[in-house]
């Protein structure tokens, strides 16, 4: 049983104590609002949530859960910390953190005198937040070192209003953030009785999981209204489309595609979503979610090309010309932009795709290089080594197996920028660039 101090009892900490207390922690809750206090000091619960007033009330019933507006006194009755105080927004968009900074500031004057404490960031913040400020105030208000004298961990929520009690006991995982092995071990401890797996990762990652989900589901939410827009307008029931969309769990609902890396391009995406986009205009449909979607694409290639330029040398390879590893389809590829671009500013290139050459192209793929790409068909090589031999800064353009040796065969002259990461356990050498990593 761990003894766990919660400072913050908004909807986040109510529910993370109760549920906490509910599984036989000791816990205080801590709150500068003597009502909210008052509320669970009396069994009853401080926001409107399915179940929680009654897990409060057994919590304070069994003495398990109590509540006070004194810091201190928390501090001093436990040996691990939560912060789970609101990170609102600022008028332009910014977090506003000044209430992690304060109770910060007050977990840190109860660590003065302490070893061996774990302070727990549950607070949604932005990457580099705990290490730009949670630990700095910690530090300066204790005197202490993180990492020494006390563990710092970032364990993010994912609860739904309406169904958080739910999402606690069911979660689709732990996720703890941490460089210190001893401080995860103790929040793992905390979530013991949880059926999830346990993924202990280093702080910023943990932090940026929280920001890409919400951003997911605010996506996720924009798209199913702008399809319902374009359904009604024809007549077409939108939930039965959708209903038949979720149900592809192979590429709809599922891990296909969420990949940072190179742009989309082939006979498919950028057709069918522009025919999408002018249907919907065509019947005065504002859908600026799907409207996006082809400029955002295209700054990805401008990223490529602004890599290329950064490594400033002119003799270029390009490794995978069709827009998909093991095709040789050349449509719409964003290689193929690529190496456009490239040629018209002026540099060497030097172009490698086993499934893309003249003697084996024909129909329209072959037509399609003749008619729209043929000074392209000079620059192609027969191997990799022929590619290495004769440039300067290598371009891994799909992920073809046989290019996955390409940063170790690489010599040290060379500059590797990987738009799609075929190694795992990318390098970490300047000889080596990641488009999204």
């Amino acid at each position: 049983m761990a003894h766990i101090a919660i400072f913050g009892l908004g909807y986040v900490g109510a529910v993370t104590a109760a549920a906490l207390a509910s599984d036989g922690h000791d816990v205080i809750g801590v709150d500068t609002n003597p009502t909210k206090v008052d509320m669970i000091a009396s069994g009853r619960s401080p926001v409107v949530e399915e179940g929680l007033a009654e897990l409060i009330a057994a919590g304070v019933e069994s003495g398990r859960l109590r509540a006070t507006t004194r810091g201190a006194d928390a501090m001093a009755a436990s040996d691990v910390s939560m912060i789970c105080v609101g990170t609102p927004s600022r008028p332009n968009g910014s977090l506003d953190l000044s209430q992690v900074e304060r109770v910060c500031d007050q977990i840190g004057a109860g660590l003065a005198e302490r070893s061996g404490h774990v302070v727990i960031a549950r607070s949604t913040m932005l990457p580099g937040s705990t290490d730009d400020v949670v630990i700095p105030v910690l530090e300066k208000a204790s005197g202490r070192q993180a990492g020494r004298d006390f563990g710092v961990c970032v364990n993010p929520e994912f609860l739904r209003e309406g169904s958080s009690i739910r999402d606690f006991r069911h979660p689709p995982f732990t996720l703890i953030g941490s460089d210190e092995e001893s401080a995860a071990q103790t929040v793992s401890q905390i979530y013991r009785g949880i059926d999830a797996d346990t993924i202990v990762v280093p702080v910023r990652i943990a932090e940026m999981v929280k920001y890409t989900s919400n951003a997911y589901h605010a996506i996720k939410v924009a798209f199913a209204n702008e399809i319902g827009a374009v359904c009604r307008q024809q007549g077409v029931d939108s939930h039965a489309v959708m209903d038949i969309f979720c149900r592809d769990d192979k590429l709809n609902v599922s891990a296909a595609y969420l990949r940072p890396g190179f742009a989309f391009g082939g006979s498919c995406l950028p057709k069918d979503l522009r025919a999408l986009v002018h249907h919907a205009r065509a019947m005065d449909v504002d859908a600026p979610l799907l409207e996006a979607v082809m400029p955002s694409n295209r700054r990805q290639i401008d990223r490529a090309f602004r890599l290329v330029q950064d490594a400033s040398r002119k003799r270029i390879g390009i490794l995978g010309f069709s827009f998909k590893a093991g095709t040789d389809d050349l449509r719409e590829s964003p290689l193929v932009e690529l190496i456009e671009r490239l040629i018209g500013k002026g540099y060497e290139l030097r172009v490698y795709d086993r499934n893309v050459s003249l003697a084996n192209l024909h129909g329209a793929n072959r037509a399609y290089i003749e008619r729209e790409i043929p000074h392209i068909a000079s620059l192609l090589c027969d191997t990799v080594e022929e590619v290495l031999a004769a440039t300067e800064v290598v371009v891994i353009g799909n992920s073809a197996p046989e290019f996955a040796e390409v940063v170790e065969l690489a010599n040290d002259d060379h500059i590797v920028i990987d738009l799609v990461r075929i190694a795992k356990d990318p390098p970490a050498h300047s000889r080596y660039e990641g488009i999204g990593w």
